[in-house]
């Protein structure tokens, strides 16, 4: 398993860095090409799933069985979770919100939308006067069409770390160790653009170990989607959800008094609590076991 391994680290890793490294050389994450840079990084994972593949030589509908491109063995369960994955993650991050606004940590302004106003207004959009409609049919298009407009960018990524790592790092360290040293290591990947301060922007590069945080716990549903279904649809569907509302849901904030992202919402203390109680109960549950990967992946190819 090391060479496979290694080889999926190399590209995944090295090929983020790449991606980012025009951020880095000017601009930050001000520079108009962050989201473009920010997709492109998406799919780096998906090249290392193809970098092994290419080292194994497995027939590519094996391989694509093995890394959970096809709907499982039980394709009903699969798609019951498909469905509570696309409208399970709007609610979750809704719920952190609201959680957080009982707790004081964040300021709800739902009459003005100020934050909203200002964050259009910074794009040099004039916000319309009747900016809540707006808002409303934001959040129902991000819910509804949002796993199918992120759909193929959250499959770069998933396909690489709950398609083809998750299943390997449970296989060899057990269920719970499995999924939680792969959250890190997906939360380590977004460095690039983590220690620019990306979702967490008065952290600064404390982002980066903020956001790993996240990552272990978030980690740990995506990969129990994964293993529950032996699918990685779950999770791709799951993933696109909450890069289409997570950032909404903080824009119903109040501009007087802005959202401490550590804190608030999805991603902050609020959000890794939510998730952590979550995990815990799917996994106690719905026990998943380990899957294991086929002996030949690690043998050396034939010369």
């Amino acid at each position: 398993m090391k060479r496979p391994l290694l080889v999926f680290i190399v590209l995944a890793f090295g090929l983020s860095w790449a991606a980012a490294l025009p951020l880095w050389l000017g601009g930050g994450l001000s520079s108009p090409l962050t989201q473009a840079l920010g997709t492109l990084l998406m799919f780096t994972p998906a090249v290392g799933v193809l970098g092994v593949w290419a080292v194994s030589r497995t027939p590519f509908r094996e391989w694509a069985r093995e890394t959970g491109l096809t709907l499982g063995e039980r394709k009903g369960r699969t798609g019951l979770l498909v469905l509570t994955a696309w409208l399970g993650v709007p609610l979750l991050v809704f719920v952190a919100m609201g959680i957080s606004a009982a707790l004081g940590l964040v300021s709800l302004d739902l009459d003005g939308l100020s934050i909203y106003r200002e964050a259009m207004e910074a794009r040099g959009v004039q916000a319309p006067a009747d900016l809540g409609t707006v808002a409303l049919l934001q959040i129902v298009i991000g819910v509804a069409a949002g796993p199918v407009l992120n759909g193929i960018p959250a499959l770069g990524e998933e396909w690489g770390w709950r398609g083809w790592l998750v299943p390997r790092l449970v296989a060899t360290n057990g269920v719970l160790a499995g999924l939680l040293i792969s959250g890190f290591v997906w939360g380590l990947w977004h460095a690039p653009l983590t220690l620019l301060g990306y979702n967490y922007p008065r952290l600064g590069s404390w982002a980066a170990l903020a956001f790993i945080g996240f990552c272990v716990l978030a980690g740990v549903l995506l990969g129990w989607l994964r293993l529950r279904t032996g699918s990685v649809w779950p999770a791709v569907v799951a993933h696109a959800s909450l890069n289409a509302i997570a950032s909404v849901a903080l824009l119903l904030g109040d501009a007087s008094d802005p959202p401490n992202e550590l804190l608030a919402g999805i991603t902050g203390v609020v959000g890794w609590l939510l998730l952590a109680v979550l995990g815990a109960v799917v996994l106690r549950l719905y026990p998943v076991r380990p899957q294991q990967p086929r002996p030949a992946e690690s043998a050396e190819p034939v010369a």
